[in-house]
This record gives C-alpha cells, structure tokens and sequence, in this order.
C-alpha cells in the first residue's frame, strides 16, 4: 500500500505596498526663488502619510504641484502609475483624487447639503438618488449629519474643514489630499479631524496631509517626508525614524552618576544596549543618561550598574516624540540638550579618563575604551 504526501505549496512572498504617488526631483521656482528643489516622495496605498516642514517650506507648494494646480519646474509626478505630462493620463488620475487645499469656501447663506449638491455638480456627478446618498454619507462620515441643514456661515471654524473634507469625498476618491487640515483648529476641532483620518485610513482610503503640528502627525500617520526651504531631508515610517531615540532613561542623585553609568555600559558592551546619550536636566551638572535599550531590559540595566556600585535613583521608559526629532532635523531649539556618552557600534578612540564631574554648560566626556578601563571614583 503506498502513501500519498499532499505537497505544500510553497509560503507566499509578501509584496511590496504599492507606490500610488512618486514624484523624482520635484522642482519649482516662482522667478528667484527656489520654493521646491529635487523633491522626490513616495506614496503607498494605505499610508497616511504627512509632508511635514516650517511655514514656507514648500509644502503647499508641493500639493498644488499634485493636483495639477501649480506646473513644475523641473522634475516628474506620477499618481496611480500615470505620467502627469500627459494631460489624458493627468486627468484620468486626477478622478481618483479628493483635495482640501488651504481653506475651504463654500456659499456662506447655503447650507451644507445645498453646498454639496453644488460641489457635486461640478464634479460631474449628476443629480440623481445615489448622488443624494452621496451626499448625506459624506455629511455622516464627517459628522455634519445633524447640522446639514444649517447655513455655512452659522458654521465654527472646525465645522467648515470638516465640510470641505466632505466634498473632497463626494467622487470617492481612493486618495485623499489635506493641506493643513487642522489649521486654525481647538482642540476640540483638531480631535475630530483626526478621528476622521483614523476613520478614512481604516476604509482603506489613502491620505496625504500636510502639518506643522508635530503632536497631531505622530498620533495619526504611518510614514512622513520632513522638508527644510523646499528640500527633503528626511522620508520614513514614523515608529523607524523614533526608534534610535527610544530606550531607557536613568537618573542619578550624584552628579558623575550619569558618567560613571556610562563607563560602566560602555566597559560591559552589551549587545542589546550599543550607545547611550546624556541628557541635560533642570539642575545645572545634572544629566541623564538615555540607553539605547529595549524597554523590557530596564531591569537588566540597573541590576548591572548597582552591581557595578552606581545605583540609578530612577528607571523608566522613554518614548520618542516625532517634535524632537524634527528639530533635531531642521536646527530648532531642542526641548532637551543632549550629547553622546557612548557607542559599542563604533567605539571612540582611546583617550584620557573623563573627568568624573562635569561642568554645569559642558556634558560629560563619551566614555571610551581608556575612560572605561579607568575605573570608577
């Protein structure tokens, strides 16, 4: 009697998320002025993606660049595979697209229904039963419903972009576009454009957004572009670009408590904690020291360093904030100083023992492998 053996079929190779949006050297110059220089994004279906930057780096510039709106310099678009030099191929991408650019207008004594019917028009869509059902879900997934009725002056500020949010969905759109969607906003209104996005995300709509308010991309997007006078000088998954300044951060009450930790890290080599930052407090020649550790070896952490007779007087986690990181990106005024105390990836060269007790303006010296072997005061 012979045995069959149902063959398997070989795993599935997981496919890359589609690019919807690329642009390659993206320039534009209004006369002297250089507002956009060799800007090249990359959009995947799925993403919330935000251009992030100052005011007047580009970023609207940028969107209108998208949308047709602005012609480019120099450089390429390319939206759902289509080339935007062909104004066929332009136009046909240009269908698939809902766009929020600056600030909403609306007929002021019409009210939000009204309004929308006329958006529609202008889309082409026509009047029928299924483009009033258009209608009335997009006031629902903005949360206008109840107060659809109402004339658009009546409307708060938070009111309005929501309202303009609402016709860039009439069409459907499977990319979404949103300059400064939270502009002008309370809290309140911020709050609820940013469940909209979660809401628009989870239906698998994709959204591009431009900010300059930090908080609010970090609790809503996946990948950001960060560009400084019109250049790119960063583009990532949000969690990949915060995960160098994620670790665990130690306080000391002695004030060589920081250096002596790091001699001690930097002399144990450990793999799972390669380089530590010192981080300035409120008291002058105080730091901290920020491991570059996952959070569940805090434990670990501080077992060795009391064992190595400098005891940490507090151990907790730190998270990333997307704010930081900016700054530390475009030159701002950081919310906290920070300088290198060591590294197990690229060792510093030899030199003399660090003084133990660093002055109130300077950080401590980066440990090194001849600080490390000095030993501990």
């Amino acid at each position: 009697m012979t045995t069959t053996v149902a063959q398997q079929a070989p795993p599935a190779i997981a496919q890359p998320p589609e690019v919807i949006l690329r642009t390659e050297r993206l320039t534009k110059q209004f006369g002297a002025r250089l507002a956009v220089q060799d800007l090249s994004l990359e959009v995947r279906r799925g993403d919330v993606f935000a251009l992030l930057g100052p005011n007047g780096s580009g970023k609207t510039t940028t969107l209108r660049m998208l949308l047709g709106l602005v012609w480019p310099t120099s450089g390429a678009i390319s939206v759902f595979g289509q080339d935007f030099t062909s104004e066929m191929r332009r136009e046909a991408a240009l269908r698939r697209i809902g766009a929020v650019v600056e600030q909403p207008t609306f007929y002021p004594y019409l009210n939000a229904r009204d309004n929308l019917r006329g958006i529609a028009t202008f889309a082409g869509l026509a009047s029928t039963p299924a483009t009033h059902t258009r209608i009335s879900w997009a006031l629902e997934q903005v949360g206008l419903a109840a107060r659809a009725d109402d004339a658009y002056r009546k409307y708060s500020l938070g009111m309005k972009q929501r309202l303009g949010i609402a016709a860039a969905l009439l069409t459907d759109p499977e990319l979404v576009i949103l300059d400064e969607p939270t502009n002008g906003l309370d809290p309140a209104g911020i709050s609820e454009v940013r469940s909209l996005i979660a809401r628009l995300a989870q239906r698998g709509v994709t959204v591009l957004l431009s900010s300059h308010l930090l908080y609010e991309v970090q609790q809503v997007c996946t990948r950001v572009a960060i560009i400084q006078t019109g250049s790119l000088i960063a583009q990532g998954d949000v969690e990949e670009l915060l995960q160098a300044s994620r670790g665990v951060l130690l306080s000391f009450d002695q004030p060589d408590g920081a250096h002596r930790a790091a001699q001690a890290l930097h002399q144990a080599n450990l793999p799972w904690a390669p380089y530590a930052s010192y981080l300035r407090t409120a008291t002058p020649g105080a730091w901290q020291l920020l491991v570059s550790a996952p959070h569940e070896r805090a434990a670990d952490l501080n077992a060795l360093l009391v064992g190595a007779g400098v005891t940490p007087a507090e151990v907790r986690r730190h998270e990333a904030s997307l704010e930081q990181y900016f700054l530390s990106l475009t030159g701002g005024a950081t919310l906290t100083s920070m300088a290198p105390a060591y590294s197990s990836v690229t060792p510093a060269a030899p030199s003399a023992p660090a003084t133990p007790v660093p002055a109130a303006d300077a950080a401590p010296a980066p440990a090194t492998d001849a600080s490390a072997q000095g030993g501990q005061a």
